[in-house]
């Protein structure tokens, strides 16, 4: 984007890059918030248009945070239209297998419990985790990303992965 760095968000080749290099970071965001990748991609699209509607209000240095600001508010809005199941996990059977049956329902079980483990952490705890373990973050990408500092993403990551300890430790 240094290119670019002065042309305008109403600028097709200026949006389109911008759109290329960022939705996937704003998907996996509002993923991580709510769970379901079909809604994250909904909202997404939808913060996309209303920043191309609003592309004259908008400097390409504050499109990011405004794009957050607007990914977030959409999904504080949805959560308060209904109430969101983190149920993400998508479980493929395997065909053939080696595995006894047992080993598979077991596996199964721990995954499910992994996962309502992780949907469980308070929601700045997951965030932090996610970014950092699914998208391989690196604690200061985060601490930019969230517009928060290292030592609150060190602290989350520690409460989070204090607390998944516990809960994994009983399974």
């Amino acid at each position: 984007m240094a290119t670019i760095k002065n042309s305008s968000m109403c600028d097709e080749k200026t949006y389109e890059l911008f759109f290329k290099t960022h939705s996937k970071v704003f998907r996996n965001y509002i993923y991580y918030k709510c769970g379901d990748i079909q809604q994250a991609e909904d909202i997404v699209q939808d913060t996309f248009i209303k920043l191309w509607k609003n592309c004259a209000k908008v400097a390409l240095k504050k499109a990011k945070s405004y794009m957050f600001t607007l990914a977030n508010n959409a999904f504080l809005n949805q959560v308060t239209h209904k109430k969101v199941v983190l149920e993400y996990q998508k479980t493929i059977m395997r065909q053939q297998t080696n595995e006894s049956p047992e080993f598979i329902l077991e596996e199964k079980e721990f995954l499910l419990k992994l996962n309502k483990a992780i949907a469980d952490l308070p929601e700045k705890q997951r965030v932090v985790f996610l970014l950092s373990r699914i998208d391989k973050k690196k604690y200061r990408e985060i601490s930019e990303l969230l517009g928060i500092s290292i030592k609150a993403v060190e602290k989350r990551m520690s409460q989070a992965l204090d607390t998944l300890r516990k809960k994994i430790s009983n399974i």
